[in-house]
Parts: C-alpha cells; sequence; structure tokens
C-alpha cells in the first residue's frame, strides 16, 4: 500500500465527512467556493469562476490527498494533505476552503480533527500548516488544534492575483495533539 493509499480514507466524525475527492464532488464544489467571492483575495491560487478548472487541476497534480469536505452529504469544501513525507514522518495538511455558512460551527476544527489523527496512525509525527500572513482566521485556528507558530517565510510566492505572499509556519508534534 502506498503512502497515498493509506491517507486516502473516508474519514469521518458525525456529519462531517472527508471523502477523497472524485469527478463527482468537482460540480458541488465549484458552488461552494462561488459562495465567498471575496476570500480568494488571500488565497495562492482561485477557485472561482474561470479560474475554478485550472486550480482543481493543479491541486490533483501536487502529491498528496485531497478530500471534499462534507456535511453529511453536501460538499461544503476542499482540504488536503499535501506533500507527505513518510521517509521524515511530516506530511502537511492545507489547501482547505470550507464555505461561510460552515465556519464559526466546529466543522473546521472536526476535519483537522480527523486529519491529525489519522495522519498521525499512519506514522507520520509531525503537521505542518501553512497560512498567508494576512489570513488572521486560519491562524487563530491552527493556533486552537495547539500548533505552535515556528516562524515566518518572508515573499516566498506569488499569488494569482500577484501579491507577494509571506507565509506563517505552523508545526504540531504527535505528543504535542491533545485532541
Amino acid at each position: 500500500m502506498t503512502e497515498f493509499e493509506k491517507l486516502s480514507a473516508e474519514l469521518t466524525s458525525a456529519e462531517v465527512r472527508l471523502i477523497p475527492f472524485a469527478d463527482c464532488h468537482i460540480e458541488p464544489l465549484r458552488a461552494a467556493c462561488a459562495e465567498d467571492p471575496d476570500i480568494w483575495e488571500i488565497y495562492p491560487h482561485s477557485m472561482l469562476g474561470e479560474h475554478f478548472d485550472t486550480a482543481i487541476a493543479g491541486r490533483k497534480a501536487t502529491p498528496g490527498v485531497m478530500f471534499a469536505a462534507c456535511l453529511g452529504g453536501e460538499v461544503v469544501g476542499i482540504t488536503s494533505y499535501l506533500r507527505p513525507d513518510p521517509a521524515n514522518g511530516v506530511v502537511e495538511i492545507g489547501g482547505t476552503y470550507i464555505a461561510p455558512r460552515v465556519r464559526s460551527t466546529g466543522y473546521n476544527r472536526t476535519m483537522k480533527k480527523l486529519m491529525i489523527e489519522h495522519a498521525f496512525a499512519q506514522g507520520y509525527h509531525r503537521i505542518t500548516f501553512l497560512v498567508d500572513e494576512r489570513n488572521q482566521r486560519s491562524q487563530a485556528a491552527v493556533l486552537k488544534l495547539g500548533a505552535t507558530r515556528e516562524g515566518m517565510l518572508r515573499r516566498d510566492r506569488i499569488t494569482w492575483t500577484g501579491h507577494l505572499r509571506n507565509t506563517c509556519v505552523f508545526g504540531l508534534l504527535r505528543e504535542e495533539w491533545t485532541g
């Protein structure tokens, strides 16, 4: 079994379901992404309108595992394990978007809890989160998970808008995780 296959499992807790991304999730995700057109200004890639198909193709080409983030049977977003490095026991959780209607409901915490615990169960010992310096909501959410802000990568990428992004680096070690 490959590392991708180990990480690519359906993860569920009550109504929160993370399902390995499939073509049947594309159109519902497109609709969910359109619910917050303003947020895409602080994402590295837009998943809005004419940018959506290119963004999905790019995500599929990135090493890792994409999930349709679902509330019951409804797609409300997307998240991923990115660049799993089993030799070093490190994986990034990122590429996350959830629709405004599920924000501040506990959905994101449950989703991240499922992913963190699954990665640790597969032998990973460190989870990395990379967050745009402008995205205060995501930084606060990662800190609430118990991650430590380890630093900032200055001007490490150019976003789809041409913005030179500063990226905050957070890490969560297995022994720090309290659930």
